[in-house]
């Protein structure tokens, strides 16, 4: 009875090992967006059937920001974000925030709240951020008009600091 029950557990280990690298797999593929590679296309349906697209914005400059309402340094940033966004918009700069927060009223809330003025959508499954390769929450990647990767940020940022606004309206 021994060796059944042995058996039965090592059948039930592979079972589950088995049922975890299914429920992982896509993040087990490596995906690392850097400098100079051509920015992944994507397209995420918002509520209300009101998608957001990176094509939506070809020859523009886009600055693409990863963030959610439970990361503290992505809501650290956000007033310094929208202001660029209010500062540089007219000049060309679009800045485009994906959202990875599962919960849509959570989400909903935070954008009434903090009164984001720039296009933002959510993707709870986080099927963009993964082909970005982003693992840590705020990461944005600015991209040029031709939609190669400009510049990769990691971690929060005063997106009003000089060095960054300057080199931000260099490239517009």
């Amino acid at each position: 009875m021994p060796r059944a029950r042995e058996a039965l557990a090592y059948g039930i280990a592979l079972a589950l090992a088995a049922v975890m690298v299914f429920r992982v797999q896509g993040y087990l593929r490596v995906y690392d967006v850097d400098v100079g590679d051509r920015a992944p296309l994507f397209r995420v349906e918002g509520e209300q059937g009101v998608g957001v697209s990176l094509e939506d914005y070809e020859g523009k400059v886009v600055l693409l920001n990863f963030w959610a309402t439970w990361c503290p340094p992505c809501i650290q940033e956000m007033p310094s974000l929208n202001a660029l966004y209010a500062d540089l918009r007219d000049s060309g700069l679009v800045v485009l925030g994906i959202s990875v927060d599962e919960d849509a009223d959570q989400y909903e809330a935070f954008l009434e709240r903090s009164g984001v003025s720039f296009p933002t959508a959510r993707d709870p499954d986080r099927t963009v951020s993964t082909r970005y390769g982003t693992a840590k929450y705020p990461e944005s990647y600015l991209i040029s008009r031709t939609g190669r990767v400009l510049r990769k940020y990691v971690g929060p940022e005063n997106w009003l600091k000089p060095e960054i606004a300057n080199y931000l309206r260099s490239v517009l």
